[in-house]
């Protein structure tokens, strides 16, 4: 539903940059360093980039439209929500994009740390990490960081988790979570009996 209807969507909208959707894998959920009792049945992970606050009103009018239609997953719980303001860019040296572009460029997963500020700066030494974008909800606090991973997701989830927990605290979820390909939801296959 999302990968094939909502998010091809959104971009009927002016104004709207970029779309993707990642996932909590059994073996991203196992790597979690960190996770909130608010946070804890997250499955999925949804960035959009917006031009500005201008576009909000029709992000949210596409969104009632979408459910007048019937074309909602009404069994869909959002545990954070909102815009968050982007607050700073990093890329690793080593990949020859700018920071500004990072989000396009294809990659293994995501990392993400919410809760207050880490260091974007230090994360993208980490191996495997091809850069990190910061946003904030000032009146809130809250702050989420996402790694771009273009490495193996499960070392480099290894490496980030153990740097999350020796130079943060106060974490609200720190962990990794797996690229979506349209047509290829091979992580099921993966499931295991529990």
């Amino acid at each position: 539903w999302h990968q094939l209807d909502h998010l091809p969507e959104q971009f009927s909208l002016d104004g709207v940059l970029f779309g993707q959707r990642w996932v909590c894998t059994p073996e991203c959920r196992r790597a979690r360093v960190a996770v909130s009792p608010q946070l804890q049945p997250s499955h999925y992970m949804t960035l959009y980039l917006i031009r500005d606050a201008d576009v909000l009103p029709a992000f949210a009018g596409l969104a009632q439209r979408l459910r007048r239609a019937d074309r909602f997953f009404a069994h869909r719980q959002a545990h954070l929500s909102g815009p968050f303001e982007l607050q700073d860019r990093w890329v690793s040296p080593r990949v020859k994009v700018s920071d500004t572009v990072l989000p396009f460029r294809p990659s293994q997963g995501i990392y993400v740390v919410v809760g207050p500020p880490v260091d974007g700066a230090a994360m993208i030494d980490r191996p495997g990490v091809a850069g990190a974008w910061s946003f904030a909800d000032d009146g809130l606090g809250r702050h989420i960081t996402v790694a771009f991973v273009d490495g193996d997701l499960t070392s480099t989830a290894q490496g980030l988790g153990q740097w999350c927990l020796e130079n943060s605290h106060g974490l609200e979820w720190a962990g990794p979570l797996e690229r979506l390909d349209t047509g290829s939801y091979d992580w099921f296959d993966r499931l295991t009996p529990q």
